[in-house]
């Protein structure tokens, strides 16, 4: 399975996510059967790693993102991921922009809609705020990431 996550900047939600499935996939030793990666759609930042608070979030809970770069999304993306989880609406109207067609978008997902299904509850963006902030975003994304990981365990993702 290859999971993309997608926030705007991709420098705090998506960073953080794709880091979380990572270790959660290793945890479970499924890392080598799972492809993991984030994008987003804004270039201010592009090719630099993860905003600073974001790294230290993700450090504090035994993650390291410090290596992951920023990289706009592309249609192509839609044939090389199986899932396309979302931190916002604002990430699924955007990426429902770049559909070709209506089949892209059965792959697109809210990412909290792991924890709480067909709810579309938004994952908000700590970029600006307080360690709080990151860590309520992370703790959000956990969750959800952790529920991905119960799936891919049982077989029905």
């Amino acid at each position: 399975m290859n999971i993309l996550f997608i926030c705007l900047g991709n420098i705090c939600r998506s960073p953080m996510a794709e880091g979380a499935m990572k270790k959660i996939l290793e945890n479970m030793h499924m890392a080598d059967n799972h492809f993991v990666d984030s994008c987003g759609f804004e270039s201010y930042h592009l090719g630099e790693a993860p905003y600073k608070m974001a790294q230290q979030t993700a450090w504090k809970h035994n993650i390291d993102i410090s290596q992951q770069r920023q990289r706009l999304f592309s249609q192509t993306d839609f044939d090389k991921f199986d899932r396309i989880f979302i931190m916002d609406s604002n990430n699924y109207r955007l990426v429902n922009l770049q559909k070709r067609t209506e089949s892209d978008m059965l792959k697109v997902d809210y990412l909290y809609n792991m924890v709480k299904p067909k709810q579309n509850i938004s994952i908000p963006d700590p970029w600006g705020g307080t360690y709080q902030d990151f860590e309520h975003a992370f703790d959000m994304i956990w969750n959800a990431c952790h529920k991905i990981g119960e799936k891919l365990m049982i077989n029905s993702m």
